[in-house]
Parts: structure tokens; C-alpha cells; sequence
């Protein structure tokens, strides 16, 4: 078997603003980021504890936040696409799996979300 290495971020709430609600509508109180990034697994397995033989992923996470406060949104959709597009900004980057969801959906209980999942073909297109 081949050895895979991944980088994960888990429950990550946005400061963004998505969708536009009516009257009646539940208005959600979070959209909260999920993601997987498939890299080189030397890019984890490491010889030595510095940081020029890992993927910093501090400067993707900062333009990730970025992204999310840069004005309203209509759509999930089209935030989770700038995202893929910025991971795809890094060729350590080999696969990519990103999920993006809104609580509450109804009656304060509930997540609604999408997922995009790339691999590295995808990513070399938006390259």
C-alpha cells in the first residue's frame, strides 16, 4: 500500500456572512469549514522537527479567513469554490476535500451543507 498523508481542519467557524433570508427564514448562527488536504507523505513523515520539511498551512488558513470576510455571500457554493481555488494556489496540495455547513437549519436543530472533493487532476486544472 502506498503511504498517504493528509492535513485536517475540523469545525472551523467562518466570520462570514451567506445567503439572504426572509421574514420567517432561519437566519443561521454559524457556517462552519471542514476540510481534509491530501499532500506528500514526506511532508509529514519527517526527519527532523522544523519547519522547512512540513506544508505550512498557516498562510492558507489566514486566506481562507480572508476569503470568508470578504462581503456577502448568496451562495456556499461560490465560498467553497475560492477556497479550492486558493488551496489549488499550492502545489503541495494533491487532493482536497471541503466541507462547508450552516447551523441551525429549522427550529434552532439542524446542519445543511455541501462538499467539493478534488483530486489531482482537478487541482492541476485550476493551476
Amino acid at each position: 500500500m502506498a503511504a498517504t498523508a493528509t492535513i485536517e481542519l475540523k469545525d472551523l467557524v467562518l466570520q462570514t456572512a451567506i445567503g439572504t433570508y426572509g421574514e420567517n427564514d432561519t437566519v443561521p448562527e454559524a457556517h462552519v469549514l471542514d476540510m481534509t488536504l491530501s499532500i506528500a507523505p514526506e511532508k509529514v513523515f519527517v526527519s527532523e522537527d522544523d519547519m522547512s520539511q512540513v506544508f505550512d498551512y498557516d498562510p492558507l488558513i489566514e486566506e481562507i479567513n480572508h476569503l470568508a470576510g470578504d462581503g456577502h455571500y448568496e451562495t456556499q457554493e461560490w465560498l467553497v469554490s475560492r477556497i479550492a481555488k486558493a488551496c489549488a494556489a499550492y502545489p503541495e496540495i494533491t487532493g482536497l476535500d471541503i466541507g462547508l455547513h450552516k447551523r441551525p437549519v429549522k427550529d434552532g436543530t439542524g446542519t445543511l451543507g455541501i462538499r467539493l472533493r478534488l483530486d489531482a487532476n482537478d487541482l492541476e486544472g485550476l493551476r
